[in-house]
């Protein structure tokens, strides 16, 4: 380090610390021997004097008003030096709490790179394809409206085909699309493991237990959706989707290779052994559907009575589930009553008891 160097540290400029060796060097000096020696105004010179004075590095000498001599270094460096390490002392013993607050900042950063709201139904159906494209070993899916995007069934059918496994919960309102039906009769061919229930909270698709988007509206004005990577909060959207699943019903389960014992419930040829009806008609069985021994022995539920029992419990009116089954209100309204009466059951909810007793559900 230079001679020039040495009082730079405390922040004096570079003409600060000229004057300062020049005041030291030469003794007893007035501002127009500054002026002259660095060529600068007279004004200016005392200034920097006045400067150095106030740092106590100089003083005025022999009682005059425009001399000024150079103040002991033993004693006022020492005592600049002494004030250096003092601010120094308290800048290290700051060090801690300023390194806690870098680090909360870096978890804070890090979280919100994990987690975003995307406010664009482009951008959201962007992400929803990105989930289904980079899931490598499980999607599940809260499947219902407002809708931002097209049917994605070729995409959910290529992961399939690549081992990825697919649940799916769906609700009544799922199926008022036209085609939502048959679409997920087709994917339930695929391999789809699809369940029903009669409301859910939220849209929702987690990919892999690492990645979820999640909407924030309903209303199917806004299109507000969270995107999060943050384990916390997909472990938890997960639970909340194991949750729902335990509880739903059965609406497929490995695709129609479950009721390949069934006669073809499409075939318009085929009869119900079981119906008595005018004007029956095969019904059309969500995939999954198989004729399950009771545990108590009792007979196997037949195809349409799983069918029945499935819409009763997803929460679905009779005029809808008169319309999945292509059959009439009227037709149902009596085939209701007959299986509550072989269940020995009052009312739908004891119907749904008894039926999971015998495992026909």
């Amino acid at each position: 380090m230079t001679e020039r160097s040495l009082l730079a540290v405390a922040g004096m400029s570079e003409i600060g610390e000229r004057v300062y060796l020049f005041v030291l060097h030469h003794g007893r000096t007035h501002p127009t021997d500054v002026a002259e020696r660095f060529g600068i105004e007279p004004a200016a010179a005392a200034a920097e004097l006045e400067r150095l004075r106030h740092a106590g590095l100089v003083a005025r000498s022999g009682g005059s008003h425009d001399a000024y001599g150079a103040v002991d270094p033993r004693s006022s460096l020492s005592s600049m030096t002494d004030g250096l390490l003092a601010a120094v002392q308290r800048i290290r013993e700051r060090i801690p709490s300023l390194a806690d607050q870098y680090d909360r900042s870096l978890v804070l950063e890090a979280e919100h790179d994990r987690t975003r709201v995307v406010t664009d139904a482009g951008a959201i159906a962007a992400w929803y394809v990105r989930l289904q494209q980079q899931a490598k070993r499980e999607v599940v899916v809260f499947d219902r409206p407002p809708y931002v995007s097209s049917p994605l069934e070729p995409l959910e059918t290529v992961g399939m085909a690549r081992g990825v496994t697919w649940r799916a919960i769906y609700t009544p309102d799922s199926f008022t699309r036209d085609g939502a039906w048959e679409e997920t009769l087709r994917l339930a061919e695929q391999g789809e493991r699809a369940r029903i229930v009669a409301s859910l909270p939220v849209k929702l698709v987690i990919c892999d237990e690492s990645a979820a988007l999640l909407s924030l509206s309903l209303d199917g004005v806004s299109k507000d959706a969270l995107v999060t990577e943050s384990a916390p909060l997909v472990a938890l959207l997960y639970e909340v989707f194991q949750a729902y699943w335990t509880r739903a019903l059965p609406l497929t389960e490995q695709g129609r290779r479950a009721a390949a014992a069934e006669p073809d419930a499409t075939d318009p040829n085929a009869t119900d052994p079981n119906a008595t009806d005018p004007d029956t008609s095969r019904v059309a069985t969500p995939p999954g559907s198989r004729r399950r021994g009771a545990a108590s022995g009792s007979r196997p539920a037949t195809a349409e009575e799983q069918a029945i029992l499935a819409l009763i419990g997803s929460g679905l009116t009779d005029e809808a589930i008169a319309a999945r089954l292509d059959i009439s209100v009227r037709s149902l309204r009596r085939r209701s009553q007959r299986l509550l009466a072989e269940l020995g059951a009052e009312n739908r909810f004891q119907a749904g008891v008894e039926a999971a007793r015998r495992g026909w559900v």
